[in-house]
């Protein structure tokens, strides 16, 4: 384990041959999500197959990664020792531009000013030196 992966408290995803495609794409700087080659559809969380039409065959598709808060939560409680000096933070529900939801924290905005329809777009956040988590941040409309 590198010495920055020993550093960071937070738990960090597990990482399977299903996921490992986002994962390496984040670590690039790229949000990426499978798309069918069948019917087009894009997805997320990862999935063996389309959700749509159940096709087998998808592309890892680089998106935009804007998108616009569906929904939030504020939490004012930590469930992980980790996150105690983090309260209050938020997890928010965007919906790219794309189509899939995505749940992430939102940045440099107080948690008090989210609302629904709030333009966002992806941040690259590394924090190992083999791990980036999708986050985002205000954008404008």
């Amino acid at each position: 384990m590198a010495e920055s992966e020993s550093r960071y408290e937070k738990p960090l995803p597990a990482i399977t041959s299903l996921n490992q495609p986002y994962w390496e794409a984040l670590k690039r700087h790229e949000l990426r999500m499978q798309r069918c080659d069948q019917c087009g559809r894009i997805w997320y969380p990862p999935a063996p197959l389309c959700p749509g039409c159940w096709s087998r065959k998808f592309t890892w598709t680089q998106l935009s990664g804007r998108g616009r808060v569906s929904a939030w939560v504020v939490f004012h409680q930590a469930y992980f020792r980790a996150y105690e000096k983090d309260i209050p933070y938020n997890v928010v529900e965007v919906e790219l531009d794309e189509g899939p939801r995505i749940l992430a924290n939102l940045l440099d905005v107080k948690n008090s000013d989210i609302h629904a329809g709030m333009a966002v777009e992806v941040f690259f956040d590394d924090v190992t030196d083999s791990i980036t988590l999708a986050k985002f941040k205000p954008r404008a409309s």
